[in-house]
């Protein structure tokens, strides 16, 4: 099964990374988000990925070609043939598909464009800057007994302000930044071939137009996931990841 994963926007709110670096290749806990990502489908037995790439492109591009000598220790011989012995021996058995969508392009168009080298009927979707340890599984068998084109995750996100419990104009307690009871999308989606058909031939975004017409027809279901779930939209985001990471407190992190 591919995983196709969106990595080409330009990360505008995350402008203190975004400047030098496309926003999946921001750094946590010293590995690219796109690679925690990926680890995470990884460990789930999903190996095959497409990304989506746009803006630096060419970074995502270089890092791939280079990831193994970036990931591992060795020793280079110089005498003529450049020769490597590697010295530690992390690896991961990825297929990887990268297609350039564009620079400004919008979600839809950008899966639109990855159809072609798709060809199985179902296929995971996401974003490149989600941290989560949704379990992929039972996603997936989630989406197939709903029987729908499409399958989000839904996830309760925490308030970004703290909250005053009040009775009769008197504050009575805080809640600070709590989970709130209404859910977004996620992302880790299971998809159905068949949503190529909502997605118009002018660009537009995904969550739109696409999206609202699934729900429209019945055809789009939430699994709903209630563990952990954190969107990496601005520099604090990615502090307080790094945060966790360095104090042993990654609950993305599933895999050994």
């Amino acid at each position: 099964m591919k995983a196709v994963i969106l990595c080409g926007g330009k990360g505008t709110r995350m402008r203190e990374e975004t400047e030098y670096r496309p926003k999946p290749l921001v750094l946590v806990g010293g590995k690219p988000i796109l690679w925690h990502i990926m680890k995470l489908y990884s460990h789930y037995g999903i190996n095959d990925f497409i990304l989506c790439v746009g803006y630096k492109g060419d970074m995502i591009k270089q890092y791939f070609m280079e990831m193994y000598w970036r990931n591992n220790d060795f020793t280079l011989h110089i005498n003529g043939n450049k020769n490597i012995d590697y010295l530690t021996k992390e690896e991961d058995n990825w297929k990887i598909t990268i297609v350039d969508t564009g620079l400004e392009t919008g979600t839809a168009a950008r899966l639109k464009q990855v159809e072609k080298y798709i060809e199985e009927n179902t296929f995971m979707f996401t974003y490149g800057d989600g941290l989560s340890d949704v379990n992929l599984i039972e996603l997936l068998e989630y989406h197939k007994s709903k029987n729908r084109i499409s399958t989000l995750t839904g996830v309760h996100p925490f308030s970004t302000f703290g909250l005053m419990d009040v009775e009769n104009g008197i504050v009575k307690s805080f809640r600070e930044k709590p989970v709130l009871m209404d859910m977004v999308n996620g992302g880790y989606m299971v998809l159905n071939k068949r949503v190529f058909d909502y997605i118009p031939d002018e660009d537009c975004m995904f969550e739109q137009e696409p999206l609202k017409n699934l729900a429209k027809d019945s055809q789009l279901a939430v699994y709903e996931h209630n563990g952990f779930w954190r969107a990496l939209d601005t520099f604090k985001d990615v502090e307080v990841v790094n945060n966790m990471y360095e104090n042993g407190d990654a609950p993305w992190k599933i895999w050994k």
